[in-house]
């Protein structure tokens, strides 16, 4: 089974184009931070995701989403690796393909006017009422 989950910040706008097929795909990185930061340094670390969400998933992703919110993924992921054109070596790049997306924000965006926290599947349809609260980080023992 390949499925990862993440959760992370957008590193820059997500970008939408049309592919040949007419089916659309919206990319975008998300940066998730390691929960150490090096021994070295006090700067935390981040692994940083490539995301590619179609058609119905990627045209809500581009409505909602903007750089530096907060976002879950869950998908498979794909390794792929490139030459850079500076000659540095080899590099490696990790793709989620969104299979859901959950758009996270704090309570600061919501009063500030921003969307409200969303969810987003395949079917591009919302989720009913789960029951669950929300609980701001701030609130957890941890």
């Amino acid at each position: 089974m390949n499925k990862l989950t993440i959760i992370g910040n957008l590193t820059r706008d997500p970008e939408t184009r049309t592919i040949s097929t007419g089916s659309t795909v919206c990319s975008f990185t998300v940066a998730v931070n390691r929960r150490r930061s090096s021994q070295n340094s006090n700067q935390p670390e981040a692994d940083f995701f490539r995301v590619s969400a179609w058609d119905k998933l990627g045209d809500n992703c581009q409505r909602f989403l903007a750089k530096g919110r907060k976002v879950a993924v869950v998908g498979p992921v794909s390794v792929s690796s490139y030459e850079p054109k500076d000659g540095t070596g080899t590099r490696f790049t990790l793709e989620v393909r969104a299979e859901d997306v959950e758009f996270l924000s704090s309570r600061q965006d919501e009063q500030a006017g921003g969307p409200a926290p969303a969810h987003a599947t395949n079917s591009g349809a919302a989720p009913k009422d789960t029951g669950f609260t929300e609980v701001d980080d701030e609130d957890l023992p941890f």
